[in-house]
């Protein structure tokens, strides 16, 4: 029997400055906070929401594991379409942000290389596919940058 899930609850990220980071990602990205963890009356954590149906994500205060984290693509936040990721990607060059652009992806469309202020890549990654996924048969890929490249180069 295959056990019943609900999706991801919330993704966490250690960060080195809760202030911050809770900034950033309410200018970056819309995400509100919603619940503070205090331990012995100092703030370690925050849990933020996004009003227009992003991932709950949580912050905990560890510069530690923050540091040894940065760099990492954990997670990619999912995006309606190629339309809302081209325009996602706008909106943070207008802010300032450095990305990769939009890109042809092994099933979608993909925004690499954004960092938050502790170095962690968040990755947007579209919901909607331009290549079907048969369970059956799994879909094989042998170098998916380079793969990727190629048929963006085409157009396909």
């Amino acid at each position: 029997m295959v056990p019943i899930l609900a999706g991801v609850h919330h993704l966490k990220l250690p960060v080195s400055d809760l202030d911050r980071s809770i900034e950033w990602y309410r200018t970056r990205l819309g995400y509100e906070v919603d619940i503070e963890f205090h331990e012995h009356e100092v703030l370690m954590g925050v849990s933020l929401h996004h009003p227009a149906g992003g991932p709950m994500l949580a912050l905990r205060l560890d510069a530690e594991k923050a540091a040894a984290a940065a760099g990492f693509d954990y997670f990619s936040i999912g995006v309606p379409d190629k339309a809302a990721i081209s325009a996602l990607a706008d909106h943070l060059r207008a802010l300032g942000e450095q990305h990769a652009g939009v890109h042809f992806a092994t099933i979608g469309w993909i925004l690499p290389e954004l960092h938050d202020p502790d170095g962690h890549e968040v990755r947007f990654y579209t919901v909607a596919s331009h290549t079907e996924v048969d369970p059956a048969h799994p879909l094989v890929i042998n170098g998916a940058r380079e793969t990727s490249a190629a048929r963006e180069r085409r157009g396909s």
